[in-house]
């Protein structure tokens, strides 16, 4: 791979489209190496926008508008970050030879919604999966639930950090996890899974690597397994390594490489699974670095964010682990713009202890505004720094 100088005419550009704060560490990543980054998001000033090249704001689900900023900008290699965006726009784009999408169009047009990759694990790769039911109604959603029965999880098929996804319990339930579904989908009239509840002792996931070796051929490399614990569908704490058996581990590796196999390109994928004892099963996959992830920028030689970096332009990566360690939500607690954080010292003081502000510019109760990070001798003593470091950093309004 060769890369040019940043703003000359030889430089390697790369274009984000979405601009979060996990996007806003793979920037960084590649800044290191000297490329060009364009960030795109929906509004303006959002984390990787800050430390970008340059930044645009426009309606990513928009083939039109952004068709023309592809054209303008002129990117190398475009990595999407976010779901909501207009994925027949990237096939074009990508078959056209105007840009190489990471890791490939089709990769991001299957993950970007539950059915898609849903039916590619359990029907085309016969991949173990929960039992589900898709379905676009009121009346489906209840026929789905009493196919799967309850306890069931409801979750719009588009949609990301947990929006529109409930827990359903019985039948008297049925309407309102309808309607929070659609409330929660990143399309009006959301089309919905319905998904039996399997009886697992954890759940994890396995950041899997697409990246070249010596030989310039791709080879697929494991991060160790990352345990994380959520609420409402969103990740609150996560951890490295997860202890698992032998058995769980080879099975879980197996059906990783399996997906990404299948979706190709280069770059880090997040892996979701459940487990029971030595059995496992697929959930989801996100074809770029993951949020329960964040937690590899403490524990890993290369964090998810350089690991995806490198493997983007066609560098050597190591998935060595370098520590034990957890990570911690900091949530935004309050609602309003540019939020100030106090106990900052605190936080800091809690041993090996450090803290990550994502910079978004505006909070909201439940909005992940940072993340605690800490190493420990052991998973437990690594959980409970994290989680002091995290306890003692309060978000306050200007």
């Amino acid at each position: 791979m060769r890369i040019g100088t940043a703003l000359t005419p030889g430089a390697t550009r790369v274009m984000f489209l979405g601009s979060g704060e996990l996007g806003k560490e793979v920037v960084i990543a590649l800044q290191r190496y000297g490329v060009e980054v364009v960030a795109v998001d929906r509004y303006p000033h959002a984390p990787g926008q800050q430390v970008a090249h340059r930044a645009h704001v426009i309606d990513m689900t928009d083939p039109v508008v952004l068709r023309r900023l592809v054209e303008q900008e002129r990117p190398h290699i475009i990595v999407p970050e976010i779901e909501a965006i207009a994925t027949p726009t990237l096939a074009a784009i990508e078959s056209e030879g105007l840009a190489r999408v990471v890791p490939t169009a089709r990769a991001v047009a299957l993950t970007m919604n539950r059915e898609g990759i849903r039916t590619l694990a359990a029907e085309t790769l016969g991949l173990p999966t929960s039992p589900y039911v898709f379905a676009d109604s009121l009346e489906g959603l209840r026929a789905g639930a009493a196919k799967v029965g309850y306890p069931c999880f409801v979750k719009p098929i588009m949609s990301s950090s947990g929006k529109g996804q409930s827990m359903l319990r019985s039948e008297a339930e049925v309407e309102a996890a309808w309607r929070y579904s659609q409330e929660g989908g990143r399309v009006k009239n959301a089309r919905i899974i319905v998904e039996g509840r399997i009886d697992f002792d954890y759940e994890i996931t396995l950041l899997t690597v697409r990246a070249l070796d010596g030989r310039g051929e791709v080879a697929t490399r494991f991060c160790e397994p990352i345990g994380h614990r959520q609420e409402q569908g969103d990740y609150v704490e996560s951890w490295q390594p997860q202890p698992m058996s032998p058995a769980a581990q080879a099975e879980a590796r197996r059906i990783a490489q399996a997906v990404t196999d299948n979706l190709g390109g280069l770059g880090l994928f997040g892996v979701e699974l459940f487990v029971r004892g030595d059995q496992v099963w697929f959930s989801e996959v996100s074809p770029r670095p993951h949020d329960t992830g964040m937690v590899t920028m403490v524990t890993q030689a290369q964090s998810e964010f350089e690991l995806h970096a490198r493997a983007i332009l066609g560098l050597p990566v190591s998935t060595a682990l370098r520590d034990t360690g957890a990570s911690a939500v900091i949530y935004g607690g309050v609602a309003g713009e540019g939020v100030a954080f106090e106990g900052m010292e605190q936080a800091l003081a809690v041993p090996t202890a450090e803290v990550r502000l994502f910079g978004k510019p505006e909070a909201f109760p439940r909005r992940r505004m940072g993340v605690a990070l800490a190493a420990g001798a052991t998973v437990e003593e690594a959980r409970e720094r994290a989680r002091t470091a995290a306890g003692r950093v309060r978000p306050v309004l200007p």
